[in-house]
C-alpha cells in the first residue's frame, strides 16, 4: 500500500471505504437493472410488433453476446485508462439503450437497443473489481463483495417492477423508457459528483507490483494460466445453474408439483432473495477463510443438494417451493469467496483483463444454457431444470477446488 493510504486514520478510511463500496454497489445494481431492459415488456413488443418468442429470445442472445465478448475486451481498456472513464461511458451507453427502446418501430429498433445495452454492460465487472481492489482496504473487501453481489440481485428484482409499474401507470410502453433513461442519467450524475471516491488512480490495496527489474510480460501473458480458464469455467457453470432457475423454474414446479403460476413465480425472487442473505453471511466468512475453494465447496454442494432433492419429486408441493428457493442462500453464501478467489488468481497488474475474461463465462453461460434447459422443458423432462442445475453447481465446485490447488502450489513455489 502507498503512503497516502497508510497516514489514513481508522474513521477517515472506514468513511472512504464505504463511499467506495456504495458506489460501486449502486452502478452494479444499475447494470443488472439494465440486464433486464427488454424482456418485462417482452408482451407489449409482441402486441405492437407482432413479434415471435424466437425474435424476443434472439434480443437477450444479442445483449449477451455483445456483452461476454465486450467484457473480455473491456478489461484490457481498464488497465490501460483506467476503470473511471470506462464506468461513465458504460453508462451514457445504458441512456442510449434507453432511447433505442422507446423510440423503436420494430424488431430493428429493439436489436439496436439489445446492442446498446450489452455494450453498456460489458465494462462493469472489471471496472468494479478494479476500484474496489484498489481503494477498500482489505479487512473491508469481503463485505464489498458481498455488497457488489447483493445490489446485482436487488438491481434485478427493481427492473421489471419498475418499467411495468410504469408502463401500466401511463397506459403506453414507451414511457417506461423515459424511465431508465432518467435512472442512468441519474446514476451517471451522482457517480461523477461523487467522482473522487471511485477513481482507481488513488490507493494500491491489492494491487501487488512487479518486482523491480522484472521484465515486463506481455498484456496478453495472463491468458497462458490455467488458473483464468478455470475462473472463467467456474463462471460458466454456475451461471449455466442460475439461467435455468431464472427461466424455468417456475414452470418446471409447475409441471412436477402441480402449483399454480401465481406462486410458483414467486419461487425465482425468493431464490434471489436467499441468495443476498447468503451474501451478507458470504462476506463474513471471508475475513476468516483462508482456503475460499473450500466455503464455495460447501456451500455450492449445499445448494446442488436442495436442488436434487427439488429434482426428486418426493416433497410435498409447497416444501418443493420453499426448497428450490432456499438453494439460492447456498450460491450466494459462494458469492464473495469467489470473487476474492479470482482475485487471488489475478496476476500483478492484470486485474482488469482477467476479472474481464473471467466474468465473460456468465454472459457465455447466461447465452448457452437457456436453449439447453429449455429444449429439456419442451421435451418434458421438469426435472431435468433441477437436476441439471445441481450438475452445473458440482462442476463449478470442481473447478473452484482446481483453481484453490494452483494457488497453493505457487504459494509454495514462493516460498521454497
Amino acid at each position: 500500500m502507498n503512503s497516502a493510504t497508510l497516514a489514513l486514520d481508522p474513521r477517515t478510511q472506514a468513511r472512504r471505504d464505504i463511499s467506495t463500496i456504495s458506489l460501486i454497489g449502486l452502478a452494479h445494481g444499475t447494470s443488472h437493472f439494465f440486464h433486464m431492459l427488454l424482456p418485462p415488456l417482452f408482451p407489449a413488443f409482441i402486441g405492437e410488433f407482432g413479434l415471435s418468442y424466437s425474435q424476443l429470445g434472439l434480443l437477450v442472445t444479442t445483449f449477451f453476446v455483445i456483452s461476454g465478448i465486450g467484457q473480455a475486451t473491456a478489461g484490457f481498456v481498464v488497465d490501460r485508462i483506467g476503470a473511471r472513464p470506462v464506468l461513465f461511458a458504460a453508462l451514457g451507453c445504458f441512456v442510449l439503450a434507453s432511447l433505442a427502446a422507446g423510440l423503436a418501430g420494430g424488431f430493428g429498433g429493439l436489436m439496436l437497443a439489445a446492442a446498446l445495452a450489452g455494450l453498456g454492460n460489458s465494462p462493469f465487472h472489471p471496472v468494479d473489481f478494479t476500484i474496489l481492489n484498489k481503494r477498500v482496504s482489505q479487512p473491508r473487501l469481503g463485505h464489498a463483495f458481498s455488497v457488489h453481489g447483493i445490489t446485482g440481485n436487488l438491481g434485478w428484482a427493481l427492473a421489471p417492477v419498475f418499467s411495468i409499474g410504469i408502463s401500466q401507470a401511463t397506459g403506453n410502453w414507451r414511457f417506461a423508457y423515459v424511465g431508465t433513461a432518467l435512472v442512468a442519467l441519474t446514476v451517471l450524475a451522482l457517480l461523477v459528483w461523487q467522482r473522487q471516491a471511485i477513481d482507481d488512480r488513488e490507493g494500491s490495496w491489492a494491487h501487488a507490483k512487479p518486482a523491480p527489474g522484472a521484465r515486463p510480460e506481455h498484456p496478453m501473458a495472463f491468458l497462458k494460466l490455467p488458473s483464468v480458464w478455470l475462473c472463467f469455467s467456474f463462471f460458466f457453470w454456475t451461471t449455466a445453474a442460475l439461467s435455468a432457475i431464472q427461466s424455468f423454474a417456475s414452470p418446471a414446479l409447475q409441471a412436477m408439483y402441480g402449483l399454480p403460476v401465481s406462486l410458483t413465480a414467486y419461487v425465482v425472487t425468493g431464490y434471489m432473495l436467499c441468495g443476498a442473505a447468503g451474501m451478507v453471511v458470504g462476506g463474513f466468512l471471508v475475513a476468516r477463510v483462508e482456503r475460499l475453494e473450500r466455503s464455495i465447496a460447501f456451500a455450492m454442494a449445499l445448494a446442488a443438494c436442495l436442488l436434487l432433492l427439488t429434482a426428486s419429486g418426493w416433497l410435498p408441493p409447497l416444501a418443493a417451493a420453499a426448497v428450490a428457493a432456499l438453494a439460492g442462500f447456498g450460491t450466494g453464501l459462494a458469492g464473495p469467496s469467489r470473487d476474492m478467489l479470482i482475485k487471488r488468481a489475478a496476476p500483478p497488474g492484470a486485474t482488469g483483463r482477467v476479472y474481464g475474461t473471467v466474468y465473460s463465462g456468465l454472459d457465455v453461460g447466461f447465452a448457452l444454457a437457456a436453449p439447453v434447459f429449455g429444449a429439456l422443458l419442451d421435451g418434458g423432462h421438469p426435472a431435468a431444470i433441477f437436476a441439471g442445475s445441481a450438475l452445473a453447481l458440482f462442476l463449478g465446485v470442481g473447478s473452484a477446488g482446481l483453481v484453490g490447488i494452483g494457488l497453493v502450489r505457487r504459494r509454495q513455489q514462493a516460498l521454497a
